[in-house]
Order: C-alpha cells, then structure tokens, then sequence
C-alpha cells in the first residue's frame, strides 16, 4: 500500500503577514488544493493524509467536497516543526502502508509521472527524492554582500518533494533526529544521520513551490498546461 503525506501545516510567513498561502487562488482554486488533486488522481497512490493547522479542518472539508477529492484522506494536526508535523502524518499512515510519499502542500505542479518515479527509486533502495540538477551558477558569500568564491555546480541538486520512503525507514530516520533533538529542513537529511542513501529522482517538468508572490504567475502558467 502506497500513502501519501501532504504537509499543508505552515504558516508561510514569506508570502507577507497575514497570508495563508496555501489557499491563494491561482487557475481557478487554492494552491493546495491542486497539490491534493495530484496525489487524489495518482493511481499510484492508496491513500492521503493531509497534516493542516488546527482549526482548519473544516476548511479542507469543503475543498474535497468542491473538487470532489474523494479518495481516501484523513487530517491531523501539524507541530511545532515541519518534522514535527511529519511524524504526526506518519503517526496517522494505514497499518499496511509500505511506502509513504511525503509532499508540500505549496508545490501544486508534481506530476504522477514523477510521483510514481519515487515510489518505484523507494521501493528499490528505501529512500528517493524528486530534484533537479542546478544549473545557475553558484557563489558563496561570508557576508551576504560580496563573493567569497565560487561554487563547483556539476555535484549540486536542488531537492523538492515527494521525497518518498519505505515506512520504516522514514520512522527510523525521524526517531534518529526526536532522540537527537535535533531540527532538519527536509526529510532526506533524516536519512543522513541513520546512513540511509536517497535516490536522486529527476524531475522533468518544473515542480516549483509557492513561497514569494512572484511565485503565482509562473505557478498559473505551468498549472495551465497539466
């Protein structure tokens, strides 16, 4: 059984005060609501858990009755932290559940193709992540102000989501970081710390995440072509 993690918790305090960017309009419905209907469609995919704020429940009710969301999901609520919020989303998988995709709840262009990319890496080698190879040129900054050096691009990928995983060992690398106390900006790093290798799954199309305003058009343009 294949389940998935839509972590939609956060505040998104980038986006300005006041906004929840998750439910922001963009081709006709809350970005959120077009990264649920990817993994709702995905046939790869068994079933939806959808970590939200407290409160927000009722919220998401309505989204799943207006697009008509109807495979099977449940909610729960999001922690302190992102990891937090994904132990609690693990804490609510199907008891036969083998491999779970974890996926932001900002990022509404993922492919089922690239979905099911990751869940097949995962399935092989216990852990995989959709990433793109980086093709700007990189520099780094001591002071944020001018360049230090610059950057060898040809090893560097930037990493996105689903990050996919056999249960057990996404559980394992999350207890690692709990027993560790410790706070990891993505769910990969888990792995690091228990020598879990992560596949690198490549993603083809652009899977951007919704995090500036600026973010909106591009987003609406990609999601008019899905």
């Amino acid at each position: 059984m294949n389940s998935a993690v839509i972590v939609a918790a956060g505040k998104g305090t980038r986006m300005g005060p006041g906004v929840d960017k998750i439910f922001l309009e963009v081709a006709g419905r809350p970005v959120v609501a077009h990264t649920w209907q990817r993994f709702n469609d995905a046939a790869c995919i068994d079933e939806i858990i959808l970590v939200v704020r407290d409160g927000m429940q009722s919220a998401f009710t309505e989204l799943a009755q207006q697009f008509k969301l109807t495979k099977p999901h449940r909610f729960v609520v999001g922690g302190a932290e992102r990891q937090d919020s994904v132990w609690n989303g693990l804490e609510a998988l199907s008891p036969h559940s083998e491999i779970v995709a974890i996926q932001d709840g900002a990022r509404p262009c993922t492919t089922e193709e690239l979905i099911a990319a990751t869940i097949k890496a995962a399935q092989e080698s216990g852990a995989a992540v959709a990433a793109q190879p980086v093709t700007d040129t990189i520099k780094e900054t001591a002071d944020g102000k001018t360049i230090a050096r610059n950057v060898d691009r040809s090893k560097l990928w930037a990493v996105q989501t689903p990050q996919t995983f056999r249960v057990e060992v996404i559980r394992r690398a999350l207890t690692e970081v709990r027993t560790q106390k410790l706070q990891v900006t993505d769910d990969t790093t888990a792995c690091e710390l228990i020598g879990q290798p992560v596949r690198l799954v490549t993603s083809a199309a652009p899977n951007p995440k919704v995090t500036v305003p600026a973010d909106l058009p591009y987003v609406e343009l990609l999601l008019a072509r899905l």
